[in-house]
C-alpha cells in the first residue's frame, strides 16, 4: 500500500475502509483508491502524479463529522410541545374524479383538506423532481433529470384556460383514468397536447412569468432547453438522455445547442412555463393544506442523486462525478449490493462554486414545503461510490464537507421555516446521528425495524427528534408485511436465494408474534382481536382484521417522536409495493394507482378508524 497514495486518498475524504452489515471491515486498495481519485480529475496514475496533487492539496484537510456552529433546522415550539401526525402518500398513485390518469397538484390540495378534516399536520409526497418528459417510461421520482425543477406531469391541465379535453381525446382520457397502473407515455402525451394548446392562450408578457423567468436564471433556461431538444430529437427517432445524442448537442455551449436554442425561442418559453405553473400550483396545493388546518403543511422529498444523462449533468457536467454512481455495499437484502444509478455531485466541485447548487435546490424545495425529507442522509457525510462496469462490492465511500453542508441545509430551513427530516436507514455511521439531533433534523424510525433479540421496543423507547411509521416507500404496506410478500418479491427478482427466502419467512412468522404481543402489552387490542390475531399469525393466508391495522397504527403514533406518518396506502388497505429496491422491470415500480378515489376515502371505515385513532392519540390543541 502506498502511504502517499493513502494520505491523499483521505485528504480528499475517500474512506479507507468501512464496515458492512455483517460487521465485517472491508478494506480499500490501491486501485480502489485510484479509481476515486480519477472520479474526482485527480490524477494519481504514478508516484509523480501522486506527489504533484499532494502539493496541490497541502492545505486541504480531510473532512470532519462535525455540526455547523450555533446552527440548527427550524423546529416550531407547539411541534416540540404537542407532536403531530400525518399522511405520507405517492401523488402519482391518486385517483380523484377529475384527473387525467395520474395525482396532480389539484388532487395534492384536495387530499390535504381532506387530511386536515381528520386532524393530520402534515401530507408527504413523493419526490417532484423534473423527470424525462421525452422518456417517460422512466418514472422512478428518485431518479430524477434536475432536482432544481419540478415534473411538469403533476400540472393540472383543467385548472388552466385553454387547457381543455378535446372531443376526439375523450377515450384515450377514459382508458387512461381507468388504467390500474399509470400509463406514463399516455399521460405524458396527452398532458403535452393539452399544455401547448393553453400556451397558445397564454400571456407571454405576464409579469409574475417574467419575474420567475429572471429569478431561475441561467439554469431554468438549461432546462427548459434541454427538454426541447430532448422532445425534438425524441421525434426524429433520437431516444434517450443526452449521451446518445448527436455530438454537435452534447455540449450546451456549442454553436449547434446556441442556434437551435434561438430557433425554438418559443419552445423553450413552453418549458420555463411549464416550470412556473408547477411551481405556482404546488404553493396553491400547500396554501390550501395550511388553510385545512395542517400545522406543518406539505413535505416534500429531496433525491439523493441525479439520472447521469438528464438535463443537471448536461447542464453542469462538471458539477458531477464522471464515472461513478450511487449504491450500497452488499447487505442481507441484495447480496451482490445495489447500484442505484445514479450520479453524485463532486465534493470538490461543490467547493470551487461555494454549493450554489446545493443552496439553490434547498432554497427551491424549501420555499414551498413545511417539512423536507432528506432520502439517505448520510449523504451529508458520504455516499458509497459504485465504479461503472464494475460491482458494489469494488466501491468505496467518499466524504462530503458536511459542516457547510449543515451550515447551508439550516439557514434555508429557518429562513423558510420548514422542518427537516432525514432518512437514516441503513448503513448509519457513529456518530452521524448523535450530529443529527443537534442540528434539529429528525431521526426516521420504522416500526418494523424498531426490534431487538426480546421483540418490539416500546413506544417510550423511541427519541423524540424523530418521524415514527410502519414503513416507507422501499419497504412493503402493512398487509404486504404481515404476509411477507417483501421476500417472496426478492427471491422472484433473483436478489436473494431460496435458503435465504425461506429463513426470512421464519423469521417474519416470529415477528408477527412478538408485535402482537406488543400490541396486546399496550392494551391496544381487545380479548377478541387478540384472539382474531394470533389466529392471523398461524395462518397468514387469512383476511387481515383492521382492528390490527387500527392498533399497529396507535402503537407507532404512541411514540415520543415529533412526527409520526401513517402511509396512505395502508389506510386504504392496499396490499402491494411501491417499489421493490434493486428491481427495474421486474415489477412496476412506482406505477400502481390506489383503488380508491380521495373523494371516497372519508367514507372508508378502515380509513376513517385509522385516522380517528391517531387523532386521539395526537390530538391537535
Amino acid at each position: 500500500m502506498s502511504k502517499k497514495l493513502a494520505r491523499l486518498a483521505e485528504k480528499l475524504g475517500i474512506a479507507s475502509d468501512y464496515i458492512s452489515m455483517t460487521k465485517q471491515r472491508v478494506e480499500i486498495d490501491d486501485d480502489g483508491r485510484r479509481r476515486m481519485l480519477a472520479a474526482l480529475e485527480v490524477d494519481a496514475s504514478s508516484k509523480e502524479a501522486v506527489e504533484a496533487a499532494l502539493e496541490r492539496f497541502k492545505d486541504t484537510k480531510p473532512p470532519v463529522m462535525k455540526p455547523a456552529k450555533n446552527s440548527a433546522c427550524y423546529l416550531p415550539k407547539w411541534l416540540e410541545d404537542k407532536p403531530a401526525w400525518g399522511i405520507p402518500v405517492q401523488l402519482y398513485e391518486l385517483r380523484s374524479g377529475r384527473n387525467w390518469g395520474i395525482g396532480d397538484f389539484k388532487d395534492l390540495a384536495d387530499f390535504c383538506r381532506i387530511a386536515g378534516a381528520h386532524g393530520a399536520d402534515f401530507v408527504g409526497v413523493n419526490p417532484l423532481h423534473a423527470l424525462f418528459l421525452s422518456e417517460p417510461e422512466r418514472n422512478s421520482p428518485f431518479s430524477p433529470s434536475s432536482r432544481l425543477f419540478l415534473n411538469p406531469i403533476y400540472i393540472a391541465v383543467d385548472r388552466l384556460p385553454g387547457g381543455e379535453l378535446l372531443e376526439e381525446e375523450r377515450d384515450e382520457f377514459n382508458r387512461l383514468r381507468e388504467t390500474a397502473l399509470v400509463d406514463y407515455p399516455g399521460v405524458t402525451a396527452l398532458k403535452l397536447r393539452a399544455l401547448r394548446r393553453a400556451w397558445e392562450k397564454a400571456d407571454r408578457n405576464d409579469p409574475a412569468l417574467e419575474a420567475f423567468r429572471d429569478k431561475g436564471d441561467e439554469a431554468l433556461e438549461r432546462h427548459a432547453l434541454f427538454d426541447t431538444l430532448a422532445l425534438h430529437l425524441a421525434q426524429s427517432g433520437t431516444k434517450g438522455g443526452w449521451k446518445t445524442w448527436p455530438a454537435e448537442y452534447q455540449n450546451p455551449e456549442s454553436e449547434a445547442v446556441k442556434r437551435f436554442a434561438e430557433e425554438r425561442r418559443d419552445e423553450v418559453m413552453f418549458h420555463v412555463w411549464l416550470q412556473y405553473l408547477a411551481r405556482t400550483q404546488l404553493e396553491e396545493a400547500d396554501e390550501a393544506a395550511k388553510g385545512a388546518g395542517l400545522r406543518v403543511g406539505i413535505y416534500l422529498d429531496f433525491a439523493v442523486g441525479e439520472a447521469p444523462d438528464g438535463s443537471a449533468t448536461w447542464s453542469k457536467p462538471n458539477l458531477l462525478v464522471s464515472g461513478m454512481t450511487i449504491g450500497a455495499p452488499p447487505d442481507m437484502f441484495t447480496l451482490q449490493g445495489q447500484d442505484w444509478g445514479l450520479v453524485p455531485m463532486s465534493p470538490l466541485a461543490m467547493r470551487e462554486e461555494n454549493f450554489a447548487t446545493f443552496k439553490a435546490i434547498m432554497e427551491g424545495l424549501m420555499a414551498s414545503a413545511g417539512a423536507l425529507r432528506i432520502d439517505h442522509a448520510m449523504a451529508l457525510w458520504q455516499l458509497f461510490f459504485v465504479p461503472q462496469g464494475l460491482t458494489p462490492a469494488d466501491g468505496a465511500y467518499q466524504r462530503y464537507p458536511i459542516r457547510e453542508l449543515l451550515a447551508l441545509l439550516t439557514k434555508s430551513s429557518r429562513e423558510n421555516e420548514t422542518v427537516v427530516i432525514g432518512e437514516d436507514l441503513g448503513i448509519v455511521p457513529p456518530g452521524f446521528q448523535d450530529v443529527m439531533a443537534q442540528s434539529n433534523i429528525l431521526s426516521y424510525r420504522i416500526l418494523y425495524f424498531e426490534q431487538t433479540e426480546k421483540g418490539f421496543k416500546r413506544p417510550k423507547e423511541y427519541p423524540a427528534k424523530a418521524l415514527a411509521c410502519l414503513a416507507t416507500h422501499d419497504l412493503p404496506t402493512w398487509r404486504g408485511w404481515w404476509k411477507a410478500d417483501d421476500t417472496d418479491q426478492r427471491l422472484k427478482a433473483g436478489l436473494i436465494d431460496e435458503s435465504i427466502n425461506k429463513r426470512q419467512h421464519k423469521e417474519r412468522a416470529k415477528e408477527r408474534k412478538r408485535l402482537v404481543k406488543a400490541l396486546a402489552a399496550e392494551k391496544l387490542l381487545s380479548k377478541s382481536d387478540e384472539e382474531t390475531a394470533k389466529a392471523a399469525i398461524e395462518d397468514w393466508r387469512a383476511p387481515l382484521p383492521d382492528a390490527l391495522a387500527v392498533a399497529v397504527h396507535r402503537y407507532m403514533a404512541r411514540t415520543p417522536s415529533l412526527l409520526a406518518g401513517a402511509r396512505l396506502a395502508d389506510l386504504v388497505g392496499e396490499a402491494g409495493p411501491t417499489n421493490v429496491p434493486g428491481t427495474t422491470n421486474q415489477f412496476p415500480n412506482w406505477s400502481p394507482k390506489l383503488d380508491i378515489a380521495i373523494e371516497d376515502m372519508p367514507a372508508l371505515p378502515l380509513f376513517k378508524a385509522i385516522t380517528v385513532a391517531l387523532a386521539a392519540e395526537r390530538p391537535r390543541r
